[in-house]
């Protein structure tokens, strides 16, 4: 398999895809593809304007891409796909209507036999055995919790570190722990803005300026920077 897992689209300050756009032209390749873009996780944007604000800046980096929501079948479209793109918004939404059309298997039996995958927040968190570590509020019911168990963590994206002043509530990591508390047997990666994790096989490597956060129950979360070893995330703790 070969996967760009990316936890946000935008940097502050900068353009839509800007940052991450170049190390999604490398993962494509020098020829042409025109990826299979699914848009499911807009919400507050139609699928046509999301396609269109996509296949911008995938044009500037000499790809392509195309909505899924302009096929009759979807799952065909999933079958016939070049590459797949997963785009942001929220995760329940997304979860939704991918189990609506059917597309977990088609997709997981694409990605699995060699279709490249692509996904940015709410796309990175599908990659996983579930949604449950996504930010997002459950806006609609997704049907199921299940994602397309592409890589067998869980990865938290936008993931802070910060409390804010003021603020009594729970931290990012204190609902990471809860998660952990309850599914004692499954790490979950927290991704920092800017940062990416490439799997390409058995070989995983996070691609970025900032270390990401492993949580796994019953010891400290650990920092792991860009150089680290990566592998054990494919492995039960």
């Amino acid at each position: 398999m070969r996967l760009l897992l990316i936890s946000n689209s935008t940097n502050a300050g900068e353009e839509y895809l800007d940052y991450p756009k170049i190390n999604i032209r490398d993962f494509l390749g020098p020829a042409k593809v025109t990826a299979l873009f699914i848009p499911y996780a807009g919400v507050t944007v139609s699928y046509d304007d999301y396609e269109k604000k996509v296949r911008q800046r995938f044009h500037e980096i000499g790809h392509d891409i195309v909505s899924v929501h302009h096929f009759p079948d979807p799952v065909e479209a999933v079958r016939k796909a070049e590459a797949i793109v997963v785009g942001g918004g929220n995760t329940f939404r997304l979860a939704q209507m991918l189990n609506r059309n059917g597309l977990p298997e088609p997709v997981r039996e694409a990605v699995r036999n060699g279709t490249p995958y692509i996904g940015w927040s709410a796309g990175a968190n599908v990659a996983c055995p579930t949604i449950c570590t996504t930010n997002d509020m459950p806006v609609v019911d997704p049907l199921s919790f299940e994602a397309f168990s592409l890589v067998p963590f869980q990865i938290n994206p936008h993931y802070l570190d910060a409390n804010p002043a003021g603020h009594a509530g729970e931290t990012r990591e204190m609902r990471i722990n809860e998660f952990i508390e309850i599914n004692r047997d499954v790490y979950v990666a927290g991704l920092r803005e800017g940062s990416m994790l490439l799997v390409e096989g058995d070989k995983i490597e996070l691609i970025g300026s900032l270390k990401m956060r492993v949580f796994r129950y019953g010891l400290p979360a650990e920092e792991i920077g860009p150089a680290g070893d990566l592998h054990f995330l494919t492995a039960a703790p």
